[in-house]
């Protein structure tokens, strides 16, 4: 199944949390706390008003509580406005 946004909504994909922590101490998964970077599957047209600087495949920070979430074919994703986006990461 695919999904499209609609507007100025964006499909994010969570990025994945390291296994260990800088010091070389593995994390059980349980203990992970989710990052708050996340990977742009699929960007909408945008709007008259809000022109779409986003695109596939961006990484972005995104506020915690931002958007909403779907679970589809067992990965998680989250639906968030454009304007929830916070920053784009430049590697």
């Amino acid at each position: 199944m695919t999904l499209k946004p609609m507007a100025d909504n964006v499909l994010l994909k969570q990025h994945e949390a390291a296994e260990t922590t800088v010091s070389g101490i593995i994390l059980a998964s349980n203990s992970k706390e989710k990052p708050a970077i996340y990977e742009v599957v699929s960007v909408g047209p945008g709007t008259k008003e809000v022109t779409m600087t986003v695109k596939t495949g961006d990484k972005v920070v995104v506020n915690k509580f931002a958007g909403s979430e779907i679970k589809l074919d067992g990965v998680e994703y989250k639906f968030v406005k454009q304007d929830d986006i916070l920053a784009v990461v430049l590697d």
